[in-house]
């Protein structure tokens, strides 16, 4: 069984990842904003199937690649630093759109909502990166099972990933109209976000091979 100041941080990257814009975010704002909440929701669902494909696969694979490959988790703590470094500047970098942004697109019906959203969360380099280079790092053979660590840990990413992603549908266009109307809070926020994804970039970099 993982630590819990383990457990602690992997949920705090994966809110962390989450509060981030990107694909996922973007495009279920999108759809609250044009078609309603409803529809964000049933475009959630589809993300979500997503996330669960991505945490069966990591499961599997990481397993054999952490006894297979020697230094494989020096690498893919690495790679998960420089990622999570790469996401904070793009959170703070000058001239960033926001995600609350209003976007014109097509009225879709709930089949397609929910295929547009698992191919979205499919296509996610986030996701990608933050079950094949992230989540590697949280994982300890002394503590127990490899494969058990990894479902328990996705678990949390998804958890995570769907509570934070359905307020976010339901409270989109209250969010939009007040960051609309008060810019130095989207500021903040962008400021508040890259600084948390740089310190824990700088932590993963400097933490000693297990």
């Amino acid at each position: 069984m993982p630590e819990t100041a383990s457990l602690a941080a992997f949920a705090l990257i994966a809110l962390g990842m989450v509060l981030t814009p990107g694909p996922n975010m973007i495009y279920l704002i999108s759809r609250s904003l044009c078609q309603g909440p409803s529809a964000g929701l049933i475009s959630l669902a589809g993300v979500a199937l997503g996330f669960l494909v991505y945490m069966l696969s990591a499961a599997f694979g990481i397993t054999a690649l952490l006894f297979a490959v020697p230094y494989a988790y020096d690498i893919l703590r690495l790679a998960g630093a420089l990622y999570l470094a790469y996401l904070a500047w793009q959170t703070l970098r000058p001239g960033g759109r926001s995600a609350f942004e209003v976007r014109s697109l097509p009225k879709d019906g709930p089949r397609r909502l929910f295929l547009m959203g698992f191919a979205t969360s499919l296509l996610n380099p986030k996701i990608a990166v933050l079950y094949l280079s992230l989540l590697p790092q949280f994982i300890d053979p002394m503590l127990g099972n490899v494969f058990s660590q990894s479902i328990l840990f996705g678990t949390i990413q998804i958890a995570t990933s769907i509570c934070v992603n359905s307020l976010i549908v339901l409270a989109a266009g209250s969010i939009a109209g007040f960051l609309g109307s008060r810019p130095a809070w989207l500021s903040v926020q962008r400021w508040l976000m890259g600084g948390v994804l740089g310190a824990l970039a700088l932590r993963m970099a400097m933490e000693s091979r297990r």
